[in-house]
């Protein structure tokens, strides 16, 4: 059975702003964690880094995490997709100061 909560709690809205708020870095966030292996797909169309990704994400350790650099925008949002997918965990996707991301990709399995 739904019930409908009573009272309005205004600060969780507020809160949850600040919150977000305090997440956002102020300038460039440098990666939490040196990659143990550097995938370099600049220049490539996606799924080309993706299937670079694929190919050599086992030769990590479990944990280990892995540099994809691409400069396709399609990499961007498509190599967070494909972590999810396969059960590895996306890291983090940092700019790359010639344009482009370094998408880093922790190794699950």
């Amino acid at each position: 059975m739904w019930r409908r909560r009573t009272g309005g709690d205004t600060r969780r809205s507020s809160g949850t702003a600040r919150a977000a708020a305090q997440a956002e870095p102020a300038g460039p966030v440098e990666p939490p964690q040196q990659p143990a292996l550097t995938i370099d797909a600049l220049g490539r169309k996606c799924p080309i880094p993706i299937i670079m990704l694929a190919e050599r994400i086992n030769q990590v350790a479990m944990g280990g995490v892995v540099a994809v650099l691409a400069d396709d925008p399609a990499a961007f949002t498509d190599v967070p997709a494909w972590c999810r997918l396969k059960s590895h965990e996306h890291v983090g996707s940092y700019e790359l100061p010639q344009g482009g991301w370094s998408i880093h990709v922790r190794r699950n399995y």
